[in-house]
């Protein structure tokens, strides 16, 4: 009888298993944490945070954890102090970067510029985080050659290792009156689904590279 016991629970082990191997396999893969670096594009300037673009990502992406650490008149400086301490706390497998707009309003050089967002990028990268970088342009005022120095220095960033660059938002934005404060230089609050229905093919993608390193997922797949 003991004999029959003994051969009866083992064989009843696999199927004991079985409800955790179901439990395992229906557990969700891990969300990735995304850390929002930004000015006040970012920081739903002139309106409830609730009303602008980031908030729609939270919508769109409920099972991501979406931080935003984006301050009005951030300069990449203040970014750069800031990180250390945001990525110790946020942990994020994505840093998407906005700044560099009040760097180029207050005409700083764009050599300034690209040596506080290589410290960013560094930084993002030896905490294990992609970088998803947004272009930054500045105003045509600022004259061809200043312009055309403070945009090279993205196009040169983006071809670091797990940096993806993606074009400035507000390129779709700006030339609207309708979709602009009356200081010209903030969206208002028309603009911020356009600028969320912008931003999130890119977030999707970066987080789908996250998920499957192998896959080169620079841009966002179109059809066509």
């Amino acid at each position: 009888m003991a004999l029959f016991f003994k051969i009866a629970s083992l064989c009843l082990r696999p199927l004991a298993l079985i409800p955790v191997i179901f439990l395992f396999s229906a557990l969700p893969v891990k969300a990735a944490d995304v850390l929002i670096l930004g000015d006040s594009l970012g920081a739903s300037y002139g309106m409830a945070e609730k009303q602008g673009w980031v908030e729609g990502l939270r919508q769109a992406l409920p099972e991501h954890n979406i931080v935003n650490a984006s301050v009005s008149g951030e300069t990449t400086a203040g970014g750069l102090r800031r990180l250390p301490q945001l990525l110790e706390s946020v942990k994020p497998s994505l840093l998407l970067v906005e700044l560099g707009g009040n760097d180029g309003l207050r005409g700083f050089p764009p050599t300034e510029l690209k040596n506080n967002l290589t410290k960013i990028i560094a930084l993002a990268r030896q905490s294990g985080a992609k970088v998803l970088l947004s272009e930054v342009m500045v105003p045509p005022n600022y004259g061809p050659r200043y312009a055309n120095a403070f945009s090279a220095v993205y196009s040169d960033l983006a071809k670091q290792p797990n940096v993806t660059l993606m074009p400035f938002f507000m390129t779709e934005i700006a030339p609207f009156p309708e979709l602009m404060q009356a200081d010209g230089l903030h969206p208002n609050e028309k603009a911020q689904p356009k600028i969320t229905a912008f931003v999130l093919p890119w977030v999707e993608s970066a987080i789908e590279a996250i998920k499957a390193p192998a896959t080169d997922a620079s841009a966002p797949a179109t059809g066509g």
